[in-house]
């Protein structure tokens, strides 16, 4: 039997047509018989239309079904979007992971913080040295970006190399860590590159991003002229920002106080690394009340609006340590992720409202993308010059400027995909030959499924029209035992007519049992259907909205 040719793919399970949740896997071999290579292994946060659920992870039932040919995953950097997924979904495939030292030290100290997590073994990478993942030649490349020890890949096979840029930006002074290697990208380009599948993130904005230097500078004036307290709140593992505010603290004498599990997790991290020397202690939370409040910077989990970090229970009042009043200042050094605009602007006028100054990136420069601008991404082809173009990491609307600007930059093929697309790569024809499940599954609590097992379109219903519970007692003939019980859970205490529903429920209820046949009434789905169908025609005609009706019967 002929064996099939050898082919190169690109298969993205999660982070093309949305920004995270990144995984993108290579595959190479003949159709039947393809060893894969995962890259990145993250989580999305959560979703608007998934109400309780904490995480989001890409669908990896692909995956599992390919496990024994999954020759590792290989993480870019130590970003929630692109290594989060790691401790909840490793232990399904159980195969090497690889990362440098300050990604793999923040996944064990993740592991310290979830009692009973299964450790997840990794291979800490040198970048510059190159090192085989199964037929896979990886090669870690310095890029700037906005966490520590961010890398593209050069990954190489018998049948072209590709450069996977992961996040980055061409910072030439960064507040720590070296400049994106140039020097290298440019040697990788002059060796040939079959195709650069790279980051869109910021693919609509002409010019280039502004530098981490800058935002310290900025940052710095923002610490001196401030009177009261001063809360920054950031993205955690913004290591660069955080000794800049903390050098910017020094400066004028100020205290730096963690509020925040998050944040202290990456300064522990970042420390054992030696990336806070020259930096004096950072504190516990219980110092912030007792420091002068001229005296004082806080460093505030929560940039993203998220209702269980601490800066949401500073706007509710609900935090015991931590307080923010009229005359002090809270600095946004962070941008809104697409779909957190809401829960932010709640927190914003929330404190604005309270007498607190609020600067956000709209104001000064006190923040700045990790990401390329276009006449970055255009250095990044002319360096590299590839013969294919694949935009990932980012919506449609990022990833069809992107594929815009590598035509201008002359790349011959350009190719837009989504996630579950199977794109060949070589040899032959750039096209989909295939595609495969790719969806996503949620993690609830300690639970992890997909929407329907973790319940979430009966929360989306409940959240829209509330719910009745209704329990009837029936004796041996079919007459009520004892009047029935109602319980009603988010409906309007009463109709147009100030008339409760409580009552319009029990008169539902009633006449429901009234037109049963008393021989009928002794089959419980008969009466349950019945009070039921009721129910919900009554309030539907009292409200306009059915309720979710749960209904039961006993007979003695």
């Amino acid at each position: 039997m002929a064996r099939h040719p050898d082919e190169l793919v690109f298969l993205p399970l999660g982070g093309v047509g949305e920004i995270g949740m990144n995984l993108g896997l290579y595959g190479l071999g003949p159709r039947r018989d393809r060893t894969w290579l995962a890259v990145d292994f993250g989580i999305a946060f959560e979703a608007q239309d998934a109400p309780g659920v904490d995480v989001i992870f890409p669908d990896i039932s692909y995956l599992e079904e390919e496990r024994a040919s999954l020759a590792g995953i290989v993480i870019t950097h130590a970003h929630e979007d692109h290594f989060g997924a790691l401790i909840d979904l490793w232990p399904r495939l159980r195969v090497p992971v690889y990362a440098t030292a300050f990604t793999a030290n923040l996944v064990m100290a993740k592991l310290a913080g979830e009692p009973g997590a299964e450790p997840v073994p990794i291979t800490r990478v040198t970048p510059g040295k190159r090192f085989n993942v199964g037929p896979f030649d990886v090669e870690y490349i310095n890029v700037t970006h906005s966490v520590p020890e961010s890398h593209a890949l050069a990954i190489r096979t018998p049948l072209g190399t590709v450069l996977h840029s992961g996040d980055w930006k061409l910072d030439p002074t960064p507040v720590l860590g070296a400049p994106t290697d140039v020097a290298r990208l440019q040697e990788i380009g002059r060796e040939g590159v079959l195709a650069l599948v790279g980051d869109s993130t910021n693919a609509m904005r002409e010019g280039r991003s502004p530098s981490e230097a800058e935002v310290a500078r900025e940052l710095a004036e923002v610490v001196r002229t401030a009177p009261g307290r001063i809360a920054f709140t950031t993205f955690s593992s913004n290591v660069s920002r955080l000794r800049s505010i903390a050098l910017a603290a020094q400066a004028s004498r100020r205290e730096v106080v963690v509020i925040g599990r998050a944040i202290r997790r990456v300064l522990d991290v970042a420390g054992e690394l030696g990336m806070l020397e020259g930096l004096p202690p950072f504190l516990e939370e219980e110092a912030y009340q007792h420091l002068p409040r001229n005296k004082v910077v806080a460093l505030v989990t929560g940039s993203q609006g998220e209702p269980r970090a601490a800066l949401a229970r500073v706007a509710t009042e609900e935090h015991r340590n931590f307080v923010l009043d009229r005359g002090d200042t809270l600095v946004f050094s962070s941008r809104a992720i697409p779909g957190n605009e809401v829960a932010i602007n709640r927190i914003v006028n929330t404190m604005i409202a309270r007498g607190v100054r609020v600067i956000t990136d709209r104001d000064r420069l006190v923040h700045v993308s990790g990401h390329p601008r276009r006449d970055e991404m255009r250095e990044m082809y002319e360096w590299i010059k590839p013969s294919i173009a694949v935009p990932v990491h980012g919506e449609a609307m990022h990833l069809a400027a992107h594929a815009e600007l590598a035509r201008e930059m002359g790349v011959p093929i350009v190719k837009v995909i989504g996630d579950g697309d199977v794109l060949r790569l070589a040899p032959g024809p750039v096209e989909k030959i295939d595609e495969v499940e790719a969806g996503r599954i949620y993690r609830d609590g300690s639970l992890i499924g997909n929407l329907e097992a973790m319940g979430v379109p009966g929360r989306r219903r409940l959240s829209f029209a509330g719910h009745v519970a209704v329990s009837v007692v029936l004796d041996s003939r079919g007459e009520i035992a004892v009047d029935p019980e109602i319980e009603l859970t988010g409906l309007p205490l009463a109709d147009r007519h100030g008339r409760p529903f409580q009552e319009s429920v029990m008169d539902s209820v009633l006449g429901a049992l009234g037109s049963i046949p008393r021989p009928r009434r002794r089959d419980p789905e008969v009466v349950r259907e019945a009070v039921r169908r009721a129910v919900r025609a009554g309030v539907a005609s009292a409200w306009g909205k059915k309720p979710n009706c749960a209904v039961l019967v006993s007979v003695l």
